[in-house]
Parts: C-alpha cells; structure tokens; sequence
C-alpha cells in the first residue's frame, strides 16, 4: 500500500443500540419552554418520548475516511456525526467512542446521543442530531478526499453544510462549515463542534495559556481559572482547585473560556500521554468550552446511562462566531457564513503552549538553582517535516537552541534547555520547516494584572429602561437569543409607547409582526419609519424599513406595490442583493424574463453566493433559451454547494431536452441526494414557486415519494 493516500468508503456497520420509540403525531407548541438557555420551541420537528430498555444489533450506513495516521467513521443517519475519530500511531480513539447507541431523553426533540463528535446548529445539542442528512462523497485533485453534509433546519429554514476533508499526509480533520440563510427575514444560529473524549483520573482539558476566567452559561457565573478560588456551581472551591482537571469537578459543570488570543484547545490524557486537539482561527472560533456530568455519583450514573462500557467522558465544545451557550450570531437574507476547524490527536506534548494546524509546542519551566532555570520542550507535527528547524531565545534575542530536527505523528520531538534565570514568559520557540516558513510560535507575554469580568445582569423590566436605544437594543437581544420566557414585544411596545414615529423601533417590531405571519399589521409600523425616514430626506441612509415593506406586500401577492418599494430600497447599499432578487422574482411571475434576468445578475453582483439567486438565473437562462450557458453556470452553483436542488433540478431539466437517459440518470442521482426528505422538497419546490416557476414545483414535488401530506398541500395550492 502507498504510503501517502487517502481511502474513502461505505458500508454497512452494525452497532448495538437501544431503538427509541415512534414520534408523536401531535404537534408539540411548547412555547415557553426553557432548553439549554434559549427557547425549547420544537415545532414542526415531531418530538419522541420513548427508549426502549432492550438492546438490538441495528445496521448503519457509515462512511468511512482513513489515511497512514488516522480513521474516521461518519454517520450520515444519525445527524451526519463523527462517530469514531482513531489514531492509528497509537492505537488511540482521541475522540470517545462510544460502542453503542443508547440514547437518552435530553435532546431539544427528545433522543441524545453521546460520544463522537456531534454538530450543533443552529442552535444547542442540535434539533435534528437524532435525524438523517444528505450526504455526498467527494474526490479531489490533491489527492484527499471530503465527505460533505447538508441539512435545512425545519423550524427556521436556515441551511447548513459541512465538509469533512482528510488529506493523504495530514493527521487532522479538517471541516469546512457554510451557512446559509433561504430566507427572506435576518435568522440567528450558533455552532459549536462537540467532540467527547474520554474522562478519568489523568484527563485535563487543554485551554491556553491567556484563559484565566471562565463562563457559565448566560455568562450568569464566573471563576478564575485553571485554579478555582470560589463557589461555582454551588461547590466551594475556596482552597484553590485546578478544575482543568476532570477528577477535581465533583458536578455537572460547564465553562467557557473568556476571551483568549490563541487558535487552540485540547483535551489530554496524562496517562495514555494522547489527546486531541481543536485548532482555528480565534477571530471566527473564539468558542472554548469544557462540560462534564461530574466525577460523583450523579455524573456516573448518567455515565451508565449513555453508554454500556465505555465509561465517562468530557465534551470539549468548539464555537464559531459564538464565545458562550446561547450566544446566537445574526444570519442576513441569503448570506453565507464560511468557516473551517481542525480536529488532530496529539502525543505527549501535554498543556500545549501555542498550536497550528501543522505543530503544537509544549513548554514547561523549572527552577535548578538561584540563577539557573532549565525549559522541558516537547514539539508534535500533524505531518512529516524533515529538516525543520527549532528556534529557543529570551526576549533579549539569546539564543539558547537551535536545531534542525525531524518531526511527524511518529516523531515527537523532545528536549531539555537551560534557560540562564529566564522565566517562561521571557522566552520565545519557534518551528519553522526545511524552507524557513514559520510553523509555530509561543512568545508569551507578562500579564501584569489578571483582569475577570463580572457575571451577566438580567435585563430590566421595560418600564424601567431609561432610553428608546436601550429598549431597542434589549427587544433585539431577546430575539437573537432565543429567550424562551422573555419576549421582545413589551420592550419595542414601550419605546413606541414613548416615540410612536422611533425608525427602529417601527422596523424592529415590524420585523416581528411580519415574522409571525402578520403581514397587514406589520405594513403600518414600516410606513411609520419611512415616513420618519422621509421627512427631511427622500433618498434616506438606511432602506431596510423599504425592503420590509416591501416583503409585506409580496407575501399578500400585492406584486405592484411590492416592487415599487424593492426598487426604491436598492437604492441602498445594504439592501440592494435582497431587493433585486425580489424585483426579479416579480419580473419572472410576469413572465418578462430578459428583465428578471438583469435583476438577478445585479442581485449576484452583490453576492455570488445567494445559492436562491443562482437558481433564478439558471431558471431564467433555460426559459431564454440559453442552454449552454445554462450548463455551465448551473455546473458553477452545484461546484458551490453540490445541495443547490433548484440549480440541480434544473441540471435535469436541461438535459431532458436532449438526452432522456442521461436525464433520467440525473433525476436519480439527485432523488438519492435528497433522500425522499419531505421538508427539502417543499424548500426547494417554494423556491420555484415565489419566482413563477409553478410548473417546475409541482413536478418537484411530484418526485418525492414520502407520504407527507404537507407535499399535498403545497402541491395543491400552488395548481390553485
């Protein structure tokens, strides 16, 4: 076998598992549901109730990933997860594995898995984790390979896809996240990666060296940290105790890292001298986040429930454009948010110091007599790097070490130095490979004073908000994260009370009542705004309350006036992708293609990614007759997102014309991918729709064989 290769692969695995129960056909409305901190509301996901006690050998269909020095096993069936993660240098799963499904009743729908790890989006332990996603397998020209996931979330109808790539000579996983919003209203999301790994005695999460303070979740509580030196979580920690270290953490606990300037955090078993790293950039990652059931009784016993033999665990949570749990990041109509993170096993590096997707350094100081201090360093590559080069020198520019070393999976690199009277954060390492390009650097810096922040307050009662901004800006908050028992209204409701012509406030309460359905009711609050806007200034700054408007009379089919209000808010930077878009969209419902199609364009100028304006245009240059353009931009969009449906379906549509079995082949493939889901239909067939194209979503619908009767339904309106 060649030595630098990547296989991929299905089959059929059988894991033991313990099968849970039918999902209740009656809608749950849970509408002041607490989960996780933010809203519990699960509407339309169908909630399941029962597990059953009895275990049976059950077949998945598994996707496997493995290179020279690591395995990895996907599961597409149970919300995409990775569901065993292997280090083949040492025979170490460095992410805990559990052998068995046995799921508890914890999930925001009911089933919870542990182990692997799981995906959370678009908000905490995901809403679907316990569901099937679309799946596709990947070759590229570099020799790795990808699996790539997909998934509308059914509640919000956000879209989320990751890509799980392994490279022939890299020992890491690299997931490329995009996130994108179908909607026509601003959605919030979070996502945090949560990979488990294996707790005991020697396990210590792994966070940088700049974390001194930690989070609860809401940011209600705060410790110092790795030494805890008060209450948290109702334990008395006063003496001191390093709760990096999951034998001193007796409860369920979580924490989260406050605020940290470095790409990295792990997990490390002292024992088996391995661990797992997290690497990606902190100006997007900034999430750092350890829980545990606890190392007592109550934490054991969630242990057995979860798992037959395979012990307890800690999850090291991974957050990108969220630092806290909830912490919701805003999604615009139809932008994209792209991301990637890195999952690698280390070796005997320990707390790691400073990391990179190539190498990560450990440092460790130790006094040997009054003026003479010696460093312990120890380097591990993801990667093969022969003649590297390792770089020790104080602050001054001393040079203490310099050697050029080979390191790999296979090669850790240690040795010891002495260091004069230098402390750690006088010291600088750095790695660079055979060309003298910089691998890694730790240059710690002096921290003169350890600044922890004070715990979150609770937001005040709208009555006793002192300013229309404020009431804005926490009425806004409410709805970013999803508070389950506050609602925004009373804080909008109060600033109008106070300023009925306030534009944010119009456009923000607006915004709601149009969310909810409530399209002739929103219509007044935006002609407040923008007569509020107009006042002084036809041509104002900000056109967003337009664009609303405009969306109120699109949704009641009032197409004149809707494209009035479109073409004037285009006439703002901001709003310009989405109100074209929707000007082509009227265009294309009357049937004045060439004029939808100069829309569209403009609408792509702005975002060559609005996956929903893609599919226009394909739509548009196929009813235009341009067929070979056509093909080559619909090849475009699918090399894009391979889940574009719309752009895909329309992939069928052309070839239909001129070659029925390649057609046919086409369909197919694309059933597959869409796996008789009912929800991705009627997404993909709407999309059809509000742009004219009702032939094209009935026969979309027609396609999928799952005898959900919202098919019929939307089917049935749009013959009406």
């Amino acid at each position: 076998m060649q030595h630098n290769y990547v296989k991929m692969w299905e089959e059929e695995v059988v894991i033991p598992t313990y099968e849970v129960g039918k999902a209740d056909k009656n809608p749950m409305f849970l509408e002041k549901r607490v989960y996780q901190g933010s809203s519990g509301k699960v509407y339309p996901i169908p909630v399941i109730d029962k597990i059953y006690d009895e275990k049976v050998d059950k077949k998945y269909k598994a996707v496997f990933l493995e290179n020279k020095y690591i395995k990895v096993m996907i599961l597409p069936e149970l919300g995409g997860r990775i569901q065993r993660a292997y280090d083949k240098t040492n025979n170490f799963d460095f992410v805990y594995y559990n052998e068995v499904v046995k799921p508890a009743l914890v999930g925001l729908a009911g089933p919870w898995i542990s182990g692997g790890i799981e995906f959370n989006w678009p908000q905490h332990h995901r809403p679907s984790t316990f569901s099937p996603v679309d799946y596709y397998l990947k070759e590229n020209k570099d020799g790795s390979k990808t699996v790539l996931i997909n998934e509308i979330d059914v509640m919000y109808g956000t879209k989320g896809m990751a890509a799980f790539t392994l490279y022939p000579d890299k020992s890491y996983i690299e997931i490329k996240g995009q996130l994108y919003n179908r909607t026509h209203l601003p959605q919030t999301f979070l996502w945090w990666a949560n990979p488990a790994f294996p707790a005991n005695e020697n396990t210590m999460s792994v966070f940088p060296p700049d974390v001194h303070a930690v989070f609860d979740h809401g940011k209600r509580d705060v410790s110092t940290f790795p030494i805890a030196t008060g209450t948290y979580y109702k334990v008395d920690y006063s003496a001191g105790v390093d709760i990096s270290r999951y034998k001193n953490i007796p409860v369920p606990t979580s924490y989260m890292a406050y605020r940290s300037d470095y790409d990295f955090v792990g997990a490390y078993d002292e024992g088996k001298q391995a661990g797992i790293l997290h690497v990606a950039d902190h100006h997007i990652s900034p999430g750092k986040k350890q829980w545990t059931w606890g190392n007592g009784d109550f934490g054991y016993a969630w242990d057995r429930n979860l798992t037959d033999e395979n012990g307890p665990y800690i999850e090291l949570m991974t957050g990108v454009f969220t630092d806290n749990q909830p912490d919701f990041t805003w999604l615009k109509p139809f932008e994209e948010k792209s991301f990637v993170q890195y999952f690698m096993p280390y070796k005997q590096v320990g707390r790691v110091k400073a990391a990179s997707i190539d190498v990560a350094v450990g440092v460790e100081t130790e006094k040997l007599s009054e003026t003479e201090n010696r460093a312990k360093l120890c380097i591990y590559a993801s990667g093969l790097f022969t003649d590297a080069r390792v770089v020790l020198t104080d602050k001054a520019g001393n040079v203490y070490l310099s050697d050029t070393i080979t390191i790999s999976p296979n090669d850790i690199y240690n040795n010891t130095v002495n260091i004069g009277n230098n402390q750690e954060t006088d010291l600088i390492l750095t790695v660079y490979n055979s060309n003298g390009k910089e691998l890694v650097k730790y240059d710690p810096q002096k921290e003169e004073e350890i600044e922890i922040p004070e715990p979150a307050k609770p937001a005040p009662l709208p009555e006793q908000v002192e300013s229309l901004e404020e009431l804005y800006l926490l009425g806004l908050h409410i709805e970013q994260y999803r508070h389950a028992t506050y609602d925004p209204d009373p804080y909008y409701l109060e600033g109008l009370r106070r300023d009925k012509t306030d534009i944010r406030l119009n456009t923000a309460y607006g915004t709601l009542l149009l969310r909810r359905g409530l399209f002739e009711e929103s219509e007044k609050y935006f002609k407040e705004a923008i007569a509020k806007l107009q006042m002084r200034n036809p041509n104002p700054y900000d056109s967003e309350a337009m664009y609303q408007l405009g969306l109120s009379y699109f949704y009641r089919r009032m197409f004149d006036e809707a494209y009035r209000q479109f073409r004037k808010a285009a006439w703002s930077n901001e709003q310009q992708e989405y109100s074209f878009y929707f000007a082509a969209a009227i265009e294309s419902i009357k049937g004045n293609y060439e004029k939808a199609l100069e829309f569209v364009n403009l609408a792509l100028i702005k975002n060559s990614h609005n996956i929903k304006a893609r599919g226009l245009k394909a739509s548009l240059l196929r009813v235009l007759g341009k067929f070979s353009e056509a093909d080559s931009y619909i090849n475009e969009s699918l090399s894009i997102d391979r889940f574009d449906f719309r752009s895909a379906y329309e992939q069928y549509l052309l070839k239909r014309a001129e070659n029925a079995q390649e057609a046919e082949k086409l369909l197919k493939e694309l059933k597959a991918l869409m796996r008789d889901c009912a929800n991705t239909y009627i997404e993909f067939a709407q999309d059809f729709a509000e742009t004219g194209f009702l032939k094209e979503a009935i026969a979309l619908l027609g396609e999928c064989k799952n005898e959900s009767p919202m098919l019929k339904y939307y089917e049935a309106y749009y013959y009406g």
